[in-house]
């Protein structure tokens, strides 16, 4: 007996530990070493512990923004490649959908997360204020013009209108932000230069958009490693994940929205509890609606339709009244002329 006892002790002392060696209770404290050599001996012995420890770290700093979901299922993407929320990582990177096994790629500048994406037969003809902004020629003029003109009706100017939203998003900075509708990037640069997000997210259903907004990228010398990512999707059918963004930007977007009640219920439910959505538009005015700016005269727009069947306005009742409706709280605007930012909170 005393024979096989000493057998199997020597076993178990030849084979290899099952577990990580234990580490001295008083590690560090062995004589002659300094203090700073004691520090490094103790470092050493946890990563003994937890080899992966670092890898570890490395992988819950990147899901930190991985927040893109499968604009049919809204299941979180399964993406490969680098991690980041730049533009070389997103363009180097695949993204898959595992529930309904869905794919979608970088093939151009911009990711795209549109329910079309990589269809090959089906095609579809959005209303003409959606398709009107995917000609390559409005893209071109957008910020050549175009949108300076917006001053005429009340809108203050890139550089105040952008320090107005920036207020508004006080208590939402170092989170993720999304730019919807963003055209060329206009606010999109400005957010992500500012250095107030961990990442921003330029959005828009136009290609020709988006295009324009890398270029304008390029031209300002914007470091492409800036946490800045392009992706095309619809406005009412957000490729994010429930209560996973921080803050939502809608520039001058709202009254070319096919659907706004559809697309401020999905800003709601993509925010988080105390995120903040901030847009502007253009109030209904007799120049722009016509008879039906008048509110005594504004339902009859449910019997004859807009008077300019490109763009949908609204009184700034109507705005408040839409995005309670949706779910957001703590309404408030700013009024001049004809132009309006409002802002709502997510509960």
């Amino acid at each position: 007996m005393e024979l096989a006892v000493r057998a199997a002790a020597a076993s178990c002392s030849s084979s290899p530990s099952l577990h990580p060696p234990r580490v001295p209770c008083r590690l560090g404290r062995s004589p002659g070493l300094p203090l700073p050599a004691r520090r490094v001996a103790v470092a050493a012995a946890a990563i003994a512990l937890d080899p992966f420890q670092e890898i570890k770290t490395e992988l819950n700093d990147a899901s930190k923004t991985e927040v893109f979901a499968c604009p049919v299922c809204y299941e979180p993407l399964i993406r490969t490649g680098p991690p980041g929320m730049n533009l070389p990582a997103i363009y180097r990177s695949g993204f898959k959908c595992s529930k309904c096994n869905k794919s979608f790629t970088s093939k151009d500048v911009f990711l795209d997360l549109t329910i079309t994406s990589g269809m090959k037969e089906y095609s579809e003809l959005k209303p003409a204020r959606t398709e009107l902004f995917r000609s390559p020629l409005v893209s071109f003029l957008y910020e050549r013009g175009w949108r300076q003109n917006f001053n005429r009706s009340g809108f203050p100017g890139r550089d105040e209108e952008f320090q107005m939203a920036q207020d508004y998003f006080q208590s939402v900075a170092g989170g993720i932000l999304v730019d919807v509708s963003c055209g060329s990037g206009l606010f999109s640069r400005k957010f992500a230069s500012s250095g107030a997000y961990s990442a921003v997210i330029a959005l828009d259903f136009s290609e020709n958009m988006l295009r324009q907004c890398y270029d304008y990228i390029k031209q300002e010398e914007t470091p492409m490693n800036t946490n800045l990512a392009l992706v095309r999707a619809d406005i009412s059918r957000l490729p994010f994940a429930s209560c996973s963004i921080d803050a939502i930007h809608a520039g001058a977007a709202i009254h070319c929205w096919p659907s706004p009640s559809n697309a401020i219920a999905e800003i709601s439910r993509v925010l988080k509890p105390g995120g903040v959505f901030v847009a502007t538009t253009f109030l209904s005015t007799p120049t722009n609606s016509g008879p039906l700016s008048i509110d005594a005269l504004r339902p009859l727009r449910q019997i004859v339709g807009p008077v300019n069947s490109s763009y949908n306005f609204f009184t700034e009742g109507e705005l408040e009244d839409l995005c309670r409706s949706c779910g957001l709280i703590n309404y408030s605007s700013k009024v001049q002329r004809s132009f309006i930012m409002f802002s709502g909170q997510k509960p």
